[in-house]
């Protein structure tokens, strides 16, 4: 009998290592999937050009008013929908310009919707419905590679002649997804044979990670290793916008407070004001005129 592709997949093969886990005590669980875990970062790293090509494909949209969707099913787009969802807060982006498509919609975020990732036609159905266009940049999520809902939605991207990446964990795959880069991670088989929110969900998160943070980082979010981008929408954010406030102009907590509040709490606003004595109008007009990049604003070499 002639194997399916899924049959073939890398995240469908039995893990030697766990072929007795049912026999195992709790604590030898424990230490075996540790292990198994130890060994998605090396796998990542091994996959390091095609992230870093996927992270220039990501910023050269966002310079030109592109965005970049995610879209997934299960695991890869619930990792994909928080990604999106972290974006604001960490780094004061628009919530439009990182977006996330999940097959079965916004319920599938808290519980299974069965069998709404085999069909195609609604991955692209869904990103036409977002406005998807041929300035943003769609990057497909499937663990096993397989997801017709997420192969739908990039030869449609495809189509409009958007840009495509593909982030998968099955580097078997036997006819490569239509994509300008293909991120494959090998992490290897599952402790638990074929649940891919274990090692391919942790191999994809660290992949969306890296993607978003090193194209913000790029794009001037941050000042050394610091987000001074970030947007203060609870009492933990004040306080973090507070202290890189002191720590990078030398003030008090009063006037740091004070800075804040002058410079309509926009924080790289406020270490203009503070640090080259600029007013609020002034200070805002300086950044744009270096496109938010606060390092070459304050008039430091990059």
């Amino acid at each position: 009998m002639e194997c399916s592709p899924l049959d073939r997949a890398l995240t469908e093969q039995r893990n030697p290592a766990s072929e007795r886990l049912d026999a195992l005590s709790t604590l030898e669980i424990v230490d075996l999937m540790n292990a198994q875990d130890a060994l998605v970062p090396a796998a990542v790293h091994a996959a390091r050009e095609e992230i870093a090509r996927a992270v220039e494909m990501v910023v050269a949209a966002f310079r030109a008013g592109g965005r970049l969707f995610y879209i997934g099913a299960g695991t890869s787009g619930r990792l994909g929908t928080l990604d999106a969802a972290e974006c604001p807060p960490t780094f004061g982006t628009d919530p439009e310009q990182v977006q996330a498509v999940i097959a079965g919609g916004r319920e599938a975020l808290v519980r299974a919707i069965e069998g709404a990732e085999d069909r195609a036609e609604e991955g692209a159905a869904a990103l036409r419905e977002r406005g998807f266009g041929p300035n943003d940049v769609l990057a497909g999520i499937a663990a096993c590679g397989l997801t017709p809902f997420v192969r739908g939605g990039l030869e449609f991207a495809r189509s409009l002649g958007a840009r495509t990446l593909f982030i998968t964990c099955n580097p078997r795959l036997d006819g490569p997804p239509p994509a300008d880069v293909v991120i494959a991670v090998d992490a290897g088989p599952e402790v638990l044979t074929g649940s891919t929110r274990l090692k391919a969900g942790t191999a994809t998160k660290l992949v969306l990670n890296t993607l978003t943070t090193a194209a913000m980082v790029r794009l001037g979010k941050c000042y050394g290793n610091l987000m001074v981008d970030l947007r203060a929408t609870n009492n933990k954010l004040r306080v973090r916008s507070a202290r890189i406030l002191r720590q990078l102009c030398g003030l008090d907590e009063a006037a740091a407070r004070q800075c804040l509040a002058d410079a309509g709490g926009e924080l790289k606003v406020a270490i203009l004001m503070a640090r080259r004595g600029l007013s609020r109008d002034a200070a805002k007009a300086r950044l744009k005129r270096h496109r938010g990049i606060l390092r070459r604003a304050l008039g430091e070499t990059p």
